[in-house]
């Protein structure tokens, strides 16, 4: 191979035309102080807020605080392996997580990095964690139904798709079985759900996705885990990604529900980030900006005009009180935040009642706008009932002598209370509840021992699917309880009650499931 002088001169020259001098500008900051997984760093004049920082070893850091000569930021890994005087590069680029398809049935931690073996999460996709919430204009009233397939929640406090519903109480009377259930209903309803376990123990997570994939649930179903052992930044980043997640599903027009389970302990990691940033502490120690912490986050929950596609995110916050305090200050913000709250009460769960819902001072500030209209029909007076139970069940402790009216509407609230009843992981499809609570409220189970209401429901369902399963097919269908399916069902409920009798054993009693928590 012979080299000619004129072909290399020619090449020489051609890349000598095309060459330009570039210059790699980076703005690069030093570590004046660090610990406890907080940094301060000088240096950085045009940071913003929640930018991602690169350090050493592979830390990145979250910008919280922009002071005069100084930023203060957040270190999301191993702080120990930051020293003062470390170069520390700005990114450019505000936090974000991966989006899309790929994420659903895996378990990762608020940056979207996998932590469940699967391999790695592929998506091109990614969203900011802070996003502003849609306007009033690009909403619609919440107006369809998202069934949780527990009856007492589907009939009383009924939730709709883009609502926020507080779910409330102390810890251990049943805050998460309420979300899994929820989530365990969803099969086939075209809805993402996205589970945020905040500040709970690794082994509890990894338990309730054993759980969600033994019912089917985690073929839609996204798990964020920021367990106890993760750093505060770690934690609060948590929601906000979760809400992320949910919202590439929302703005392509489809539905999503994302449970933040709990944000008590949310509150908690961001006080601890706030006063090792040395911002004021306020009451019970939080900075001042706490609200707006929960309500930037749970405003993102919406149902979008049809214009913008029609999606819809709801959430199912969830707040820990200790000793039944609602008036506490993390629980009174979020009350005042949210559409509603579920109050579940230690005395009632300990006395049987599960779900153990205080229909008291639970509401649902949808309404019955989330109901279909069969159940709006048969559980109108259900609420009513159950409160006038209570009261008058207080009242009889006194042990005065109580009129037969009294005494009917003592009956009927016990058999009420033993219909509402659900064991966990047993979500009812909402034609059943509608068939079952009509038999409650007209009556039907009033002679029933309240021993064997749950028996009789169950024979008196298998009895309708078997015999007659015309009646829930057309609820099912229509959404509606008509005159005519109203009297099928009576003549039905009728002719079953003639053959039962509570006192016969050779009916086989159902046995009755322990509602875990």
């Amino acid at each position: 191979m012979k080299l000619r002088p004129e072909e290399i001169t020619s090449v020489l020259k051609s890349r000598i035309k095309q060459y330009e001098a570039g210059i790699d500008v980076q703005e690069v900051g030093t570590v004046v102080q660090v610990g406890d997984g907080v940094a301060r760093i000088q240096g950085l004049e045009s940071a913003v807020a929640s930018e991602m920082l690169e350090l050493p070893h592979g830390v990145m850091g979250l910008v919280l605080n922009l002071e005069e000569d100084s930023i203060g930021a957040v270190l999301m890994g191993e702080d120990i392996l930051i020293k003062e005087g470390d170069l520390v590069k700005r990114t450019g680029k505000v936090i974000q997580v991966p989006v899309g398809e790929a994420l659903i049935g895996r378990v990762v931690n608020p940056l979207g990095e996998p932590l469940d073996d699967k391999g790695p999460v592929e998506t091109a996709e990614y969203r900011s964690v802070e996003f502003k919430a849609p306007g009033v204009v690009r909403r619609q009233p919440v107006k369809e139904p998202l069934q949780t397939g527990i009856k007492a929640i589907d009939s009383m406090i009924p939730i709709g798709r883009g609502q926020r519903e507080l779910i409330i109480g102390d810890r251990g009377t049943g805050k998460t079985a309420i979300a899994l259930d929820t989530i365990i209903n969803q099969k086939g309803q075209d809805v993402v759900c996205i589970y945020v376990a905040i500040g709970q123990k690794a082994s509890t997570v990894a338990g309730l996705v054993a759980r969600l994939e033994e019912h089917g649930a985690m073929d839609y179903t996204i798990v964020i885990m920021a367990p106890a052992s993760t750093s505060a930044p770690m934690r609060y980043i948590a929601p906000y990604a979760g809400a992320a997640m949910g919202e590439y599903f929302t703005y392509s027009g489809r539905h999503a529900l994302c449970i933040y389970d709990d944000l008590t302990a949310h509150a908690d990691a961001h006080r601890q980030m706030s006063l090792l940033l040395r911002r004021p502490p306020g009451r019970e120690a939080f900075p001042g900006d706490i609200f707006y912490l929960h309500s930037r986050l749970l405003e993102r929950a919406c149902k979008l005009n049809d214009k913008e596609g029609g999606g819809s995110l709801t959430a199912l916050p969830v707040i820990e009180t200790k000793a039944g305090d609602v008036s506490a200050y993390i629980p009174t913000n979020v009350i005042s935040i949210t559409d509603g709250q579920i109050f579940l009460e230690s005395d009632l769960f300990y006395s049987g009642v599960r779900p153990a819902i205080n229909v008291g001072i639970s509401v649902s500030r949808v309404g019955g706008n989330a109901q279909i209209k069969a159940m709006k029909k048969v559980a109108g007076s259900l609420r009513l009932d159950l409160s006038q139970f209570r009261e008058l069940e207080a009242f009889a402790k006194f042990g005065s002598e109580l009129d037969e009216e009294t005494q009917k509407s003592l009956a009927r609230g016990e058999r009420l209370v033993a219909t509402l009843n659900q064991p966990q992981f047993a979500p009812w499809p909402v034609q059943d509840q509608v068939m079952i609570i009509f038999a409650a409220t007209q009556g039907y189970a009033d002679d029933v021992p309240v021993s064997r209401v749950s028996d009789f429901n169950a024979l008196l369902l298998d009895h309708l699917k078997k015999h007659h399963p015309e009646i829930g097919n057309e609820i099912a269908a229509s959404k509606d309880l008509t005159s005519e399916t109203e009297a099928r069902l009576r003549s039905v409920i009728e002719e079953f009650k003639e053959s039962w009798d509570a006192a016969e054993g050779d009916i086989g009693a159902i046995p009755v499931v322990a509602y875990e928590v």
